[in-house]
């Protein structure tokens, strides 16, 4: 009786081994933790404005960066992680703006073109007395054999003395001058009266005397070397020159 206790014993201590094995089977180990998320990637952006200049001008520099904890801009050197600075590059620049962080490296450029300011135009000198006078003043003309003043040379010679009353300080010399025909000593004196009208002319209109000088040269100097009228025409002048 006592040996068939033992035994009972005995399997009921097995079945509830068995049974705790059994229920320690069916659980589960614990799921591991997750991983670490990656830091973020630095960002950069990096602009200039203006972007074209010439030399000599400014340009000013605008940059923006994230997660970035070394930002350095190449040719300034370290700078904050957003900011603006002004540059006066002397050429053509490409400036790289770089951030660094714990997710890695973010780079940004922007060109910077600089030009050759543009020379200003020549300034044009100013005419001289001497082609102010030779555009301005008109010769006289004469009628064959005359030293009168005809009505086409009063013209020339009123616009000469308004031209000449603006300029007091220019001094000149009428030519007498003549055709081929006649003697050399008639058109000699011909020249002469001509030359000495044509100045007494702008006396009269207001020119001071003291700044005209005369001369003649009959037909020694001829403006045309044809023998026809219209040659004949243009030798049959007084002829107004500057005096330098």
């Amino acid at each position: 009786m006592k040996h068939s206790r033992m035994k009972w014993i005995t399997i009921v201590a097995t079945l509830g081994s068995l049974m705790m094995l059994a229920t320690a089977g069916c659980h589960h180990a614990p799921p591991p933790p997750p991983a670490a998320a990656p830091p973020p990637q630095p960002t950069a952006s990096l602009t200039a404005n203006p972007n074209s200049i010439q030399r000599g001008q400014s340009t000013t520099l605008t940059w923006q960066t994230t997660n970035a904890t070394d930002v350095t801009l190449e040719g300034i050197g370290a700078v904050r992680a957003s900011g603006s600075q002004q540059v006066t590059p002397t050429d053509s620049t490409t400036y790289r703006l770089t951030a660094k962080g714990a997710g890695g490296t973010q780079e940004a450029t922007a060109r910077v073109t600089v030009t050759q300011p543009q020379a200003p135009p020549p300034m044009a000198s100013a005419p001289s007395d001497e082609e102010l006078f030779n555009q301005n003043v008109k010769d006289a003309f004469f009628d064959y054999d005359k030293s009168d003043i005809r009505p086409d040379a009063q013209q020339a010679l009123l616009a000469d003395a308004a031209f000449l009353q603006q300029h007091p300080n220019m001094r000149f010399t009428i030519e007498g001058h003549c055709d081929e025909r006649g003697s050399t000593e008639y058109n000699l004196g011909l020249g002469d009266r001509r030359a000495t009208a044509a100045k007494d002319f702008l006396v009269q209109q207001g020119v001071s005397a003291d700044r005209i000088r005369t001369i003649s040269y009959g037909k020694e100097k001829p403006f045309c070397n044809g023998h026809d009228e219209q040659c004949w025409q243009q030798n049959r002048r007084g002829h107004l020159v500057f005096q330098r």
